[in-house]
């Protein structure tokens, strides 16, 4: 385990608001992440350090959902031994859109997309 990633648990209806919110606010990122269904974790001003974990095509972590204590939580855990100094990566896995998020990780086996 590397980290959890943390911030405030909501339904999908309010992170759809948010998102807007945060766009007309001029917040550039914001760092909503999909637990399932009908729960997002919002960390974009109630997060930790989790949130500024960047997307690779060819991650050295990889994020899980777990539950403990019926409480869904979602844990970026190692693939591989991490250097120190050595970024921390996970891939994002976005839903496929029609829309492309262009991909920036470098790496060889780059998807070109984040979705």
């Amino acid at each position: 385990m590397v980290i959890e990633y943390v911030g405030q648990v909501i339904r999908q209806v309010i992170a759809d608001m948010r998102e807007q919110r945060y766009e007309e606010e001029g917040i550039g990122s914001s760092y909503l992440f999909r637990v399932d269904q009908d729960t997002i974790i919002d960390a974009t001003k109630y997060g930790n350090l989790a949130r500024f974990i960047n997307h690779s095509c060819n991650p050295n972590c990889y994020a899980k959902i777990i539950t403990v204590e019926s409480q869904k939580k979602i844990v970026i855990y190692s693939r591989q031994p991490i250097n120190v100094n050595e970024e921390i990566t996970y891939d994002y896995k976005f839903p496929i859109e029609e829309t492309k998020i262009p991909c920036l990780c470098g790496a060889e086996s780059c998807r070109g997309s984040l979705n």
